[in-house]
């Protein structure tokens, strides 16, 4: 009998790859990578230390505190004085990385909306239920140490 669950992860796994890569020409557009847009996203609603922006993105604090050099470099965000940790600034968007964000976020609803244009948004919501009861079962296994 074929394991479903195995051909399923093995299709997440394309998925994600396929994503990646439309992920990159969507960020490309407006002349960033898709690393600059997820940092951009996951501090859009609050300033972060570089560390907790990392465990958000599940990606290792030196690789975020790369871009987060980049992103401050070119001004499209700040490093603000964290008053709960002296030597863990957060990260805060400026105006111009707010744009940046609101501009690519703007083209990857386009392209969503091509991409889903003949999918069923009842499909795509039950892919999503699923997915998140697998995550969550994934975590809880983590959790107790399986």
């Amino acid at each position: 009998m074929t394991d479903e669950l195995a051909l399923l992860v093995a299709d997440v796994f394309e998925a994600a790859g396929l994503l990646r890569r439309s992920g990159e020409a969507v960020a490309s557009a407006e002349g960033q990578t898709q690393a600059r847009w997820q940092l951009l996203s996951v501090v859009s609603e609050e300033a972060l230390p570089v560390a907790r922006a990392a465990r958000r993105l599940g990606i290792t604090r030196q690789g975020v505190q790369r871009v987060a050099n980049d992103i401050v470099r070119e001004g499209m965000a700040e490093f603000r004085p964290n008053p709960d940790h002296r030597g863990s600034p957060l990260l805060a968007l400026t105006p111009l990385g707010r744009r940046t964000l609101e501009k690519i976020t703007a083209r990857a609803a386009e392209v969503h909306r091509d991409l889903t244009a003949d999918i069923p948004q009842d499909d795509i919501a039950a892919a999503r239920r699923l997915l998140r009861r697998l995550n969550e079962q994934l975590r809880r296994r983590e959790r107790e140490g399986g």
